[in-house]
């Protein structure tokens, strides 16, 4: 078990219940998308799952270990393992493309490398190779400020794709994106974790984007888990109760989608 919730709930430091007795297990290499309304608590379960958060109640194994029983030198060893690509990467303005990306291995590397590939970059050609996956190798010595939104999520993907985290958590990974771009982005990362054995677990806003490449969905609203199904039953009904009384960013579900075939991841 790759990933595993007993009965955890979350509240934050403001009051807000962000959690409530959330069940859930993840096998290895399994792809998830979770979706819900804005404030469903979908970024409070990514980063509570990266071990950023610590629950209040109940019991979170992540790759086998109990998160918060370790020391914090285990746990950041542990932390290493994991990947969370953030809906607005924290990419300081002025750092170049390639030292933002080459920070995917920080967790990995010593104090004395870490400090040496700021002033230098120590892999270029792996940073570059990430990025052309994302089509973002011209890029390589920008500042980040000079970036659109879209970019800078990329720019966030090709991070944790180069740290190669045995799970990669993405929150949000392609919302800056137009339609094509989102479409192609979220391909390569069901093909990393395809071609990887990469457990990965993505919410999303968009509705058509979750049944397109996701098998699995999970449905959040109010802190619980509505519903946990194979992408083909999720249909209107369902949809319907998650987003009761939300504005639904999705595009209409076609009138055959059950039938639409999710093998690209």
């Amino acid at each position: 078990m790759t990933l595993h919730l007993t009965q955890v709930s979350l509240t934050h430091a403001n009051g807000v219940q962000a959690l409530r007795g959330v069940d859930l297990h993840i096998e290895a290499r399994e792809q998830v998308a979770i979706i819900g309304p804005s404030g469903a608590g979908k970024s409070s379960l990514l980063n509570l799952l990266a071990t950023a958060l610590r629950p209040d109640d109940g019991e979170l194994q992540v790759l086998g270990e109990h998160a918060w029983q370790l020391s914090a030198g285990q746990r950041q060893r542990l932390r290493a393992r994991i990947g969370l690509i953030h809906q607005a990467p924290p990419l300081p303005p002025r750092q170049r493309v390639v030292t933002a990306v080459l920070a995917g291995k920080l967790g990995q590397w010593g104090l004395g490398k870490s400090l040496l590939n700021l002033l230098y970059p120590l892999d270029i050609p792996g940073a570059r190779a990430a990025l052309a996956r994302l089509d973002l190798s011209d890029k390589l010595f920008t500042q980040c400020q000079q970036l659109s939104g879209g970019q800078l999520q990329r720019v966030g993907i090709a991070r944790v794709l180069y740290q190669a985290p045995e799970v990669l958590l993405a929150d949000e990974p392609v919302s800056a994106m137009d339609p094509m771009l989102a479409e192609h982005t979220l391909s390569v990362l069901c093909r990393h974790a395809r071609e990887h054995n990469v457990t990965l677990v993505a919410s999303l806003h968009a509705v058509e984007l979750a049944l397109a490449h996701f098998s699995r969905i999970i449905g959040l609203r109010d802190g619980q888990i509505l519903f946990d199904l194979p992408a083909s039953a999720v249909d209107r009904e369902r949809l319907d109760t998650l987003y009761a009384n939300e504005q639904l960013e999705r595009s209409p579900l076609p009138p055959a989608h059950l039938s639409v075939q999710i093998p690209r991841c």
